[in-house]
């Protein structure tokens, strides 16, 4: 049933011709006690950037990618040890825009509940999985609005999850939320239990002007830039 949702929300190679810097990430789905689960990362704290962030597998297309499937599956087996054939990758979802301008691509795959995870320590300090409803029905949940440098006004979501097998919690916001939370209303197709961006019977529609909407206030400001 999953499957057949996201399926009616591919967008394919819709975007690739904007003129952005392109990124992907990979939402790795699986079945764990008989409920989907979301696997995710934390940020090496070496790292330049965004050090220590919960984020998905996933960054900047390389020249050898060659497409957005590429550079996700490429960037999920260099940070956790996810081997690409061991991916059922089902769509690509409505892209979101970074802070760095970013054109970035989520990727959703189904891959096994037994996959052993090897973090690469360079880029990955942890691994750890969320069920998905938490997605729509959080226990612990903040929301802020931010707007861009171009004025564009937006809702940031903003989810601390309690991890049972790490003892501990994370925070989980921004551009990462931002996909967990559109993945779990495609699938589960219900209201959550906060306010988003989306009109829930029209979700396709309502998303891809969200999309629109932000992509426009960043080329509005680079053409100001000009």
């Amino acid at each position: 049933k999953a499957r057949q949702r996201l399926r009616e929300f591919d967008i394919g190679d819709r975007f690739s011709r904007l003129p952005l810097p392109r990124a992907a990430v990979l939402l790795p789905l699986m079945v764990r006690g008989g409920r989907l689960h979301l696997l995710l990362t934390v940020r090496s704290l070496q790292l330049r950037r965004s050090p220590g962030e919960v984020c998905f597998p996933g960054g900047k297309r390389e020249d050898t990618d060659k497409d957005d499937i590429d550079t996700a599956l490429r960037e999920a087996k260099e940070e956790v040890g996810l081997q690409p054939e061991k991916v059922e990758v089902i769509c690509r979802l409505m892209p979101g825009i970074d802070k760095m301008n970013n054109l970035v691509t989520p990727v959703v795959g189904f891959i096994e509940d037994t996959f052993q995870v090897t973090p690469n320590p360079d880029e990955v300090s942890e691994v750890f999985v969320v069920p998905l409803e938490y997605f729509v029905k959080p226990l612990n949940y903040k929301t802020f609005s931010y707007k861009t440098s171009s004025g564009y006004s937006t809702r940031i979501h903003c989810f601390i999850y309690h991890d049972q097998e790490h003892r501990k919690s994370f925070k989980i916001w921004g551009l990462t939320a931002h996909f967990a939370v559109f993945l779990a209303l495609v699938i589960f197709g219900e209201r959550p239990t906060f306010e988003v961006d989306y009109d829930l019977d029209n979700l396709f529609s309502s998303s891809e002007n969200y999309f629109t909407n932000l992509y426009a206030s960043i080329h509005e400001r680079k053409k100001s830039n000009l």
